[in-house]
């Protein structure tokens, strides 16, 4: 059976006190709007339509760079949640199959939780995901019994009997495509809010004759977003989830706690992370590799047997081969290091391509930016960079090539070549302590006439 999306994400979020639509605030690294599109993709989805409103064009933009083919529809009043599923209904008109209605700002339903559901929906007309509520407070109400689900109350509506009740709504549904629109169709808005919910298509659908049953999960996947505490909550939540998933599978944290990852970090076994490592999207670490203490990443590749750190930091386009060491206070950009490069000690190294076995001394730079456009620089196969050289790019340094300390190379290198770009030394006797005691002498004169 074809499975369709429609995320809600029209909602302003008035309790986050602030201007960026609620479901582009980030957890792990990324929207959590992108939390709820990658849990619905377990299912391969053939369409994914996200219902925009506060904020449409930003959050139109985010959900295009999670998945380009999605399908944006704006709700410009919110009048409720069946209202907004309703604005779905045109980009969905030639849809053949079942669709799910998830919900932006709920980023941690998890995968086995809508396979659950897609498999209920193979005996019933309409599947509703819920929970059992530690403090069930305000939320909605499933009226059931055994499997079969009678119908959703909200708590304004309910009575105290109903609200008794602690099996509760996250909201997230599954139908067939025509049924859905059409209970959707039938909803009107006599209720204590004055708007449209999606939950009465329950009570419809059993009226008209319709099955409908619940797929309980844990009530922390259901977690929805609406104020700063909730999603500082979240963040808590993802990082231990995610700490955890990882050393389940063989990766070694010496201090968990202080380890910070994103919604994509991706950590082969056998890898070792050191204390406070922070880990920013797009990141890969293959088997074996080793990140030392304070060291940030992000947009990074990390082969096998390489080790970065303490305190490198990795930015977007780093590629590091097998074997590579990056150490203390070097910063990689946009730069290939080649198998068993070294760069240990205080360096820039960004736009440049970096031979293997090829050694990057203290102090290197790599001039890439010359206030208008990126140039790049070679450094060939075990070619060795002295200490505080300037690579001006663009620029190409020949294998097994050498550049003396304190150069600026300026022009290219032949293969196996020594580059000094230096200016000449000059040393003049004596002169060090002449200078010495003429300042100082001024500095005496000046403390005296300022007092």
């Amino acid at each position: 059976m074809s499975i369709a999306l429609v995320i809600l994400a029209a909602g302003k979020g008035t309790r986050m006190e602030s201007d960026l639509p609620k479901v582009l605030h980030k957890i792990g690294g990324a929207p959590m709007l992108h939390h709820a599109m990658q849990a619905g993709s377990s299912l391969s989805p053939e369409r994914i339509i996200v219902v925009a409103g506060h904020g449409a064009e930003a959050v139109t933009k985010a959900a295009q760079d999670y998945d380009p083919d999605c399908t944006a529809v704006i709700q410009s009043e919110q009048n409720g949640t069946g209202h907004a599923v309703d604005q779905a209904r045109e980009a969905l008109a030639d849809f053949e199959g079942d669709v799910i209605v998830l919900y932006g700002d709920t980023p941690f339903i998890s995968h086995e939780t809508l396979e659950d559901m897609a498999v209920a929906r193979s005996r019933a007309d309409i599947v509703v995901l819920g929970f059992e509520a530690a403090d069930p407070a305000r939320y909605g109400r499933l009226v059931a019994e055994g499997d079969r689900l009678d119908k959703i109350v909200e708590y304004k509506d309910a009575s105290e009997a109903e609200r008794a009740i602690t099996l509760c709504n996250s909201g997230v549904i599954a139908a067939d495509r025509k049924t859905l629109f059409e209970l959707i169709g039938k909803i009107g808005n006599d209720n204590a809010s004055g708007e449209y919910y999606l939950t009465d298509i329950v009570g419809l659908a059993r009226e008209d004759g319709l099955t409908a049953t619940v797929v309980t999960c844990p009530e922390a996947e259901t977690l929805g977003i609406n104020s700063r505490a909730e999603l500082a909550r979240a963040e808590a939540i993802f990082q231990t989830r995610a700490r955890a998933e990882l050393t389940g599978n063989g990766v070694t944290m010496q201090a968990p706690n202080t380890v910070f990852l994103s919604f994509d970090t991706t950590i082969g076994r056998d890898a070792e992370i050191e204390p406070n490592v922070v880990f920013g999207p797009g990141v890969t670490v293959e088997s074996g590799a080793r990140i030392r203490a304070f060291s940030h990443l992000e947009g990074a590749h990390v082969s096998r047997g390489a080790v970065v750190g303490p305190y490198a930091r990795l930015r977007p386009g780093a590629e590091l081969a097998e074997d590579v060491h990056v150490g203390n206070f070097v910063e990689i950009k946009n730069a290939y290091l080649g198998e068993g490069a070294k760069a240990n000690h205080l360096s820039y190294i960004g736009d440049a391509d970096i031979g293997e076995a090829a050694n990057i001394g203290a102090g290197t730079i790599t001039c890439n930016y010359d206030g208008v456009f990126k140039h790049r620089t070679e450094i060939g196969a075990r070619a060795f960079i002295g200490s505080n050289t300037m690579l001006v790019a663009p620029v190409r340094v020949g294998d097994e090539a050498l550049t003396g300390s304190g150069s600026v190379i300026t022009a290219d290198v032949p293969d196996g070549a020594l580059a000094l770009g230096r200016a000449r030394q000059e040393t003049k006797t004596g002169y060090g302590r002449k200078l010495m005691d003429m300042l100082r002498a001024k500095k005496r004169k000046l403390t005296e006439g300022a007092s």
